[in-house]
């Protein structure tokens, strides 16, 4: 960090009931990317970038709130932090009206009271999120993560973590969209919409902070080659928090819908899931929830490090 952090504060994070954490902190350990984000001890851990000076962050699920311990580079950025943690979780999100539409859907139904308050795992960068997604497209979520640390290792802003082993803050998009190609161990393709994405992000013709306009933000996405529909849906989950965004093409949707006896296609499963709107996103989590994927579940609370790799295989 620029100068030396602050001691850690100590809060608890309220949240609308029925909390389901085993799969909002079970995805976003598996997926996390070495050097920012870690499982440690039992809490989810990262680094944000923040006004007065980067932060860190650890946030452990508890029966009816989140522990957040911040340690921040400026006491004043306290309620900035605070604000990205409980987006980063979706906290204020009321589960209610989702069951209630969800719930009315016979092969859903069970899934709901199996598992009630699922969260969307979201990122507070939607920058960081895009490019990671990219990096994500037709490959394990091991090797994305592999990618994506090794840029950070490269490019990344270092920061000192007191409590764990975070190293550094993501890269900004101006310096990845001068990266050497060559350095990327990715297909020619998607280098290219590696690159043009950032370039993008960082002339402000593609604006992703979680207040811009989402029809502006896909329209842009949409006109970069390389940039599809599963990579376009899951930056407005998860950069916007879109109730609706919808991954019919998503392997693991597909597998679900199949195993469930929806439509498999995504055409098809499109139509189906018409009567989800306006919560199609949350359709989305619970049909990745029927599986046994690694990101359905809170890993061990281990002492350090992060959850073995889970191997979803991306969509484009």
């Amino acid at each position: 960090m620029d100068r030396e952090v602050t001691p850690p504060v100590e809060l608890r994070l309220t949240l609308r009931r029925p909390f389901l954490p085993d799969s909002l902190f079970g995805h976003l350990a598996a997926t996390a990317v070495p050097g920012v984000e870690e499982w440690r001890g039992g809490a989810y851990r990262r680094t944000l970038r923040l006004r007065g000076g980067p932060a860190v962050v650890a946030l452990t699920p508890h029966a009816g709130h989140v522990g957040c311990r911040l340690w921040l580079t400026d006491p004043a950025d306290r309620d900035e932090a605070v604000a990205l943690c409980r987006w980063l979780l979706d906290l204020d999100t009321d589960p209610a009206p989702i069951a209630a539409t969800l719930g009315a859907d016979p092969v859903l139904a069970p899934l709901l009271a199996a598992a009630p308050g699922r969260r969307m795992p979201r990122c507070p960068d939607g920058a960081e999120l895009a490019l990671r997604t990219v990096l994500g497209q037709q490959i394990s979520t091991a090797a994305a993560r592999t990618h994506a640390g090794r840029l950070v290792a490269s490019h990344g802003t270092p920061v000192a973590d007191p409590g764990g082993g975070l190293t550094h803050l993501f890269p900004v998009a101006g310096r990845l969209a001068d990266v050497d190609p060559d350095s990327l161990a990715l297909p020619h393709a998607r280098r290219a919409t590696f690159r043009t994405l950032a370039r993008a992000l960082a002339d402000g013709d593609v604006d992703l902070d979680r207040h811009a306009d989402r029809d502006t933000a896909r329209a842009r996405l949409a006109a970069l080659p390389g940039i599809g529909p599963w990579t376009i849906e899951t930056v407005a989950m998860r950069a916007f928090g879109d109730p609706d965004a919808f991954l019919p093409g998503d392997l693991g949707v597909r597998v679900a819908a199949g195993t469930l006896g929806l439509p498999a296609t995504p055409g098809a499963l499109t139509r189906r899931a018409e009567v989800w709107r306006p919560w199609r996103a949350y359709a989305v989590l619970y049909l990745w929830g029927s599986g046994t994927h690694a990101v359905n579940f809170l890993p061990p609370a281990g002492p350090a490090g992060n959850t073995p790799p889970a191997r979803r295989r991306r969509g484009g």
